[in-house]
């Protein structure tokens, strides 16, 4: 993963804020933050995205991601968080490269959530059993 990004910053080729590191996962300062303190952890080994990764480096970056979220909580005194991965170019990701985003939320702070369908154009129940079918 030479031209990863995030494997460099892992690997220390690149600088970054890290706020947390351990053997298996890595915690820095977002460079394109949403709100004060946003941090992305990032597990040192790449994986494309939360689908790719194997279960012990799963643990790990969530693992990483409490302790983060919680430092994150009471450093910057904000309300709540939003601890969140982006899978896939559709999902939003940018960076092909798991991370997991803890973002500060303020009241009033502008940050708008997806917005929901009112109305849908699909069966529940359909897309209930086409799911069932698939889980393994």
């Amino acid at each position: 993963m030479n031209e990863c990004i995030f494997c460099k910053i892992a690997s220390k080729e690149i600088p970054a804020l890290i706020v947390y590191e351990d053997e298996k996962t890595m915690a820095f300062l977002d460079i394109s933050p949403c709100n004060k303190g946003h941090t992305l952890v990032i597990p040192k080994k790449h994986f494309v995205n939360l689908l790719d990764v194997d279960k012990e480096y799963l643990h790990a970056v969530f693992d990483t991601s409490q302790k983060v979220g919680k430092a994150v909580k009471e450093a910057v005194k904000c309300g709540g968080l939003n601890i969140s991965t982006n899978n896939f170019k559709e999902g939003g990701q940018v960076v092909m490269h798991l991370h997991v985003h803890v973002i500060p939320r303020l009241k009033d702070d502008g940050l708008i959530p997806w917005e929901r369908h009112k109305e849908r154009n699909w069966d529940d129940n359909e897309v209930l059993k086409q799911i069932k079918a698939k889980i393994q």
